[in-house]
């Protein structure tokens, strides 16, 4: 069993709302199934109209969650100053 950290976006009304949540689970798959369906149930449940979008994207823990862990991680290639990155 490995940890997993999945992040999708959800759109409530004007809103987007980037959420990221652990699973322990055999592979990567299992854990987009189990992020999928507990996002589902969020919008359904906490958000009562949220329409979770197509992204998810995934990242493997290399050691088990904990204080000042890293539990994701997204690189991206820019050629944006640094200033101008974060504001886009």
């Amino acid at each position: 069993m490995s940890w997993y950290a999945a992040r999708l976006v959800i759109r409530n009304g004007p809103n987007y709302e980037e959420r990221i949540t652990l699973w322990e689970t055999s592979d990567s798959n299992e854990a987009i199934r189990k992020a999928e369906r507990e996002a589902l149930d969020y919008a359904e449940v906490a958000l009562h109209a949220g329409e979770v979008l197509g992204l998810v994207q995934i990242y493997r823990l290399f050691e088990a969650p904990g204080d000042g862990r890293e539990c994701f991680s997204l690189i991206r290639a820019s050629e944006l100053q640094p200033q101008d990155y974060l504001d886009r």
